[in-house]
């Protein structure tokens, strides 16, 4: 009888935001992961209630070629990615305000990320990585005295692109360190 894998839930997930200049680039450009992206690089960390926008699509240039009425050519130019968008509750952490602010100072810096998928147990299993990401719209939470529904806001990503990678040893790493910085963010509110 063979073993019953199911699809992983969504549902369980930490993001991690470092500094561009981190050893993350060095991830994305087929590096391996060097641990002092938990040290000294590691900007924003914690659980997030939604993370939409993993998203890649392929652009294609399209030739009719003179005497072929079957079919027109089409051939690949570059990939074009969705904006990422961010929403957890409101915390007492102000990070992803101050990102967003720091930029409309003149102060910003942008940051590389990771999205790290956890099992049931806990364990990470899949990681996306993206590169280069500014921070577009950050939004406040909508605030109504009839309704007792979480504060929440929401930051919206522009990134240069993102890669999924495997969840090495490295990365389980980096989700176990993700975890427990989650956790004592959560211990404390």
């Amino acid at each position: 009888m063979a073993e019953r894998i199911d699809p992983i839930l969504g549902f369980n997930f930490y993001i991690s935001l470092v500094r561009t200049s981190s050893s993350l680039g060095k991830v994305l450009g087929n590096s391996p992961l060097e641990s002092r992206l938990l040290s000294t690089d590691l900007v924003v960390a914690g659980g997030f209630s939604e993370c939409s926008g993993l998203e890649g699509t392929l652009q294609v240039e399209e030739y009719s070629e003179g005497g072929e009425n079957r079919y027109v050519h089409k051939f690949p130019t570059r990939m074009t990615y969705a904006n990422i968008v961010l929403k957890r509750g409101i915390t007492f952490s102000q990070d992803l305000w101050k990102w967003h602010y720091d930029y409309a100072n003149g102060k910003g810096k942008r940051l590389d990320g990771v999205i790290t998928l956890l099992d049931e147990s806990q364990e990470p299993v899949q990681n996306w990585a993206f590169q280069g990401g500014l921070p577009l719209k950050w939004s406040g939470p909508t605030l109504n005295a009839a309704q007792s529904a979480v504060a929440v806001e929401t930051l919206e990503i522009i990134h240069q692109g993102w890669k999924p990678l495997p969840a090495s040893t490295a990365l389980q790493a980096v989700g176990r360190s993700l975890k427990r910085v989650g956790n004592a963010i959560g211990g404390l509110l």
